[in-house]
């Protein structure tokens, strides 16, 4: 891997300067999800498909249970408002996987075309290592960041190595230092730096380049950045 450079970081800050929305810029409604487990289920499914599959599959689940999808307004619900993992637990093992699949969240994908698991059967293995560690609200997600042991255990869920969804679901649950690592980044820095650029670079190049535009536009942060940037390639297809 190429080392990173104070070039590097100087383009990508030109760049997006130049093609993104960052004056005022917010982030869309799914960054306020309601629950925990909406933000799990967007992690897991929003992987390898279209967001408008994700966005349907969430709200098919909140109209089966009669749940708000959001909150009405950027600030966390009270936790008696809130529809917590051990009560996503509970509907699940009461109802089983083939009425998820097919009724609630009317939604069949696979983790991986080969060899891969449901991916309702993933939300309820990340919900069961969520609970584990007592993580069943909003205000809880804090309990988990940067323990270890807890996303070891969460790579070891089939589809989940490589650690993109862990990442997804803590920007949803409310943390402003994470981007996700996906396609859509590694093809916009890629476009810029003109080489090759790795996951596990992503981080790295987007902190800089959010650090340096801090200076013109107060407000962002790594995951606004990277929702602008995300934005930005999907418009470009």
């Amino acid at each position: 891997m190429l080392p990173t450079t104070h070039k590097d970081n100087d383009k990508i800050t030109e760049f997006c300067a130049e093609v993104l929305e960052l004056e005022n810029t917010k982030l869309p409604s799914e960054y306020y999800y309601s629950s925990l487990p909406l933000c799990v289920i967007d992690s897991v499914f929003s992987i390898g498909v279209r967001y408008e599959s994700v966005k349907n599959t969430v709200s098919r689940f909140c109209s089966y249970f009669n749940l708000n999808q959001g909150r009405r307004g950027t600030e966390i619900l009270d936790i008696s408002e809130q529809f917590s993992i051990e009560e996503y637990l509970s509907s699940f093992e009461s109802l089983g996987l083939e009425i998820f699949v097919n009724d609630v969240l009317k939604n069949k994908q696979r983790t991986s075309p080969t060899n891969g698991i449901l991916k309702a059967e993933a939300v309820y293995l990340f919900c069961k290592i969520l609970n584990k560690y007592e993580v069943n609200y909003l205000q809880d997600v804090k309990k988990i960041y940067g323990n270890e042991e807890f996303e070891n255990e969460i790579r070891t869920i089939p589809g989940q190595k490589s650690g993109i969804s862990l990442v997804y679901f803590y920007m949803l649950a409310g943390d402003d230092q994470w981007i996700k690592p996906d396609r859509m980044i590694t093809r916009f820095l890629e476009k810029v730096l003109q080489r090759k650029v790795k996951l596990e670079e992503a981080q790295s190049l987007l902190d800089e380049t959010t650090k340096l535009l801090k200076k013109y536009y107060p407000n962002i942060t790594p995951r606004l950045l990277d929702y602008q940037i995300w934005n930005f390639e999907r418009s470009s297809n």
